[in-house]
């Protein structure tokens, strides 16, 4: 599969890149996909929710009513469950939500992932590029110029460039990552991928290996 690269004006440079079909041309392993974007979503849980239970709360251990004849529900002291304002039971406790996946599995998804977005026609190849200046403008100019301002984007370099995540940090639907930091999540969650040249090389690398 061929792409044209364009530049940050929306033009096309004359250039094409070639997206190996190993990777953005495979059948998508929906259950593999699920799996990677669940484990995402597990490893952003902080997992510091907590409630007290019967014996973590401090009040009086007397027994309010007699166990029988009264007519209601037997219960003891005024921490009991059944009462307003008493424990709950079997309530959450901290703990870790991450789990392991094998690397070939997240391999695998990633290579779905991208190929829906090749099959999709929802990929944008742009020359390398790099602002004087970390400005929001620029950003905005670029994302016009690609015609994708009304879209979720995710813009994929080789490596770190500061000048361009801060001009991108303050926009609600751009999200700036590098090519080793992709997964299936980020890949799906947008409606625009736009890789820098540059990027597409080393994504081969990293799921070739």
């Amino acid at each position: 599969m061929e792409l044209s690269v364009l530049n940050i004006s929306g033009k096309d440079t004359g250039k094409k890149v070639s997206l190996d079909d190993a990777i953005y041309g495979i059948e998508p392993n929906d259950h593999v996909l699920w799996l990677d974007v669940k484990q995402y979503l597990a490893n952003q849980r902080q997992g510091t929710h907590k409630s007290k239970e019967r014996s973590e709360l401090s009040g009086s251990t007397r027994k309010l009513i007699r166990q029988k004849g009264g007519g209601g529900a037997r219960r003891g002291d005024i921490n009991s469950p059944i009462l307003v304002g008493g424990a709950r039971v079997f309530g959450p406790k901290p703990r870790d939500y991450s789990f392991k996946l094998n690397k070939k599995v997240k391999v695998l998804a990633r290579k779905s992932a991208l190929s829906y977005k090749a099959k999709e026609n929802q990929i944008i190849v742009v020359e390398d590029f790099n602002f004087e200046a970390p400005k929001t403008k620029d950003f905005v100019a670029l994302a016009n110029n690609l015609q994708v301002t009304d879209k979720k984007v995710v813009l994929v370099l080789s490596d770190q460039n500061k000048n361009v995540y801060l001009s991108a940090r303050n926009l609600q639907r751009v999200k700036v990552v590098t090519a080793s930091e992709i997964n299936a999540y980020t890949i799906l969650n947008c409606s625009s991928l736009v890789l820098a040249e540059s990027s597409v090389a080393v994504i081969d690398k990293l799921l070739k290996a």
